[in-house]
């Protein structure tokens, strides 16, 4: 009968086995190689994620890669059409104004677009007309006066002229007696002084008929002028009367009536506008980060209704309004027949084109950072890495300094580094 186990408990011999002998001793050196090799292994990545203390999906960012190619910085937007020329036509005197034409009608150069009735300039030109032909008047008068006055003067010269002679022959006559013996030497005396009395009186008839023609050369001018100025004052008054008719300073469309019809007007109020239509052009808004590279004369593209025409910049305005200037294009050619007033065109700037450099997607990294820095992706961490950016496109940036080509580089969703200089990213 057993009792216990005892006669069945023996120890074990030293026969060959798995577990047996040295091979049971080198089990744990074995697991403790293999725990170091494990680590070995995953120590860089314990590493990088204790460096970083973060962790980013790859699926939040935006990442681009560093590209070496062309650059091409332009502004596109949409422009409308509005007219190069559209003049408004404004009241140069008051009165009541009758319009010929509506909003909307097509009109020829100097064609007729209304008149404004002014009573008081009709009546004024009508007095100043009459002021002139008074001095017309008098100005015949005094010339008639003038004949007259010269010819009296020019009778009592001749006669003076006369009586010279009569005096010269008297004293010829009366030397001859006196030297016959026939008549005292007195009557020669008498003869020799009436001569000169003839000559003083003749002497003084001429110089009359000379100051004469003077003084009335003199008044005649002055009445000249008087009937000029008079003559251009109701010249003036007809120019008003005829700006009183509104005519068209271009070939084109009646715009907007800014008054009512039979609107009593002051000189100065704008009446309408006409709306040049062969002159087009298209005017765009420009961030104002982009305007300062715009320039007169720069090429440009406009496209509308299935169709592209190219344009040059024709004018850049020099105000800024809400973060914006206002920039237009006119057609390079002819203008197209279809456009018409405000319609809405695709309009794009060409402001620079350049060859083989580094350019990258624009991103976020332009916008906040100021260009200052990138996150570079390297071995599933971001990086961040100082770079130079130079010119800027609506989509790419170009790349100075502190990226290679190939890289990666994270243009959106970076906030979430939180400014961190190593951020690990994970798939």
């Amino acid at each position: 009968m057993i009792r216990d186990t005892s006669a069945q408990d023996r120890p074990l011999s030293d026969a060959p086995g798995f577990f047996s002998g040295r091979r049971r001793r080198l089990v744990p050196v074995l697991i403790g190689l293999a725990l170091l090799a494990v680590g070995a292994v995953a120590l860089p990545s314990v590493q990088r994620m204790m460096r970083s203390g973060t962790s980013v999906s790859l699926q939040r960012l935006g990442i681009a890669t560093v590209e070496l190619g062309p650059l091409v910085r332009d502004v596109a937007g949409e422009g409308k059409v509005v007219a190069a020329m559209s003049p408004t036509v404004y009241a140069l005197h008051g009165g009541n104004l009758v319009l010929k034409v509506k909003a909307g009608d097509k009109v020829a150069k100097n064609q007729l677009l209304g008149e404004i009735d002014s009573p008081d300039l009709r009546a004024k030109l009508a007095q100043e007309q009459s002021n002139a032909d008074a001095l017309r008047t008098e100005l015949l008068r005094a010339e008639v006066d003038g004949r007259e006055q010269r010819s009296a003067l020019k009778s009592n010269w001749e006669s003076a002229a006369i009586d010279l002679q009569t005096a010269r022959n008297d004293l010829e006559r009366q030397t001859k007696a006196f030297e016959a013996g026939a008549v005292a030497g007195m009557q020669v005396e008498k003869a020799r002084d009436a001569l000169e009395k003839a000559r003083i009186t003749l002497a003084h008839a001429q110089a009359g008929v000379g100051l004469k023609d003077d003084s009335l050369k003199f008044e005649l001018q002055a009445k000249q002028q008087a009937l000029q100025r008079q003559q251009l004052l109701v010249q003036d008054l007809r120019r008003q009367l005829d700006e009183l008719q509104l005519r068209s300073p271009v070939n084109g469309q009646v715009g907007q009536l800014l008054v009512a019809e039979r609107a009593n007007v002051a000189a100065g109020t704008g009446l309408l506008t006409v709306v040049d239509l062969t002159a087009l052009e298209v005017q765009m808004q420009v961030a104002e980060s982009f305007a300062r590279d715009l320039a007169i004369g720069m090429p440009g593209e406009i496209g509308g209704n299935g169709q592209h025409w190219r344009g040059l910049v024709s004018s850049v305005s020099p105000e800024v309004v809400n973060g914006e200037v206002a920039a237009r294009l006119r057609f390079e050619g002819t203008v197209p027949d279809q456009l018409r007033q405000n319609q809405r065109l695709s309009v794009r700037v060409l402001l620079d084109q350049r060859d083989k450099v580094l350019t990258v997607s624009r991103g976020s990294f332009v916008e906040e950072g100021g260009g200052r820095f990138a996150y570079v992706l390297q071995d599933g961490q971001a990086i961040k890495r100082p770079i130079r950016i130079g010119a800027q496109s609506l989509s790419k940036v170009e790349v100075l300094e502190g990226l290679k080509a190939g890289e990666q580089v994270v243009v959106s969703g970076a906030q979430a580094f939180d400014g961190a200089a190593q951020v690990t990213v994970s798939q």
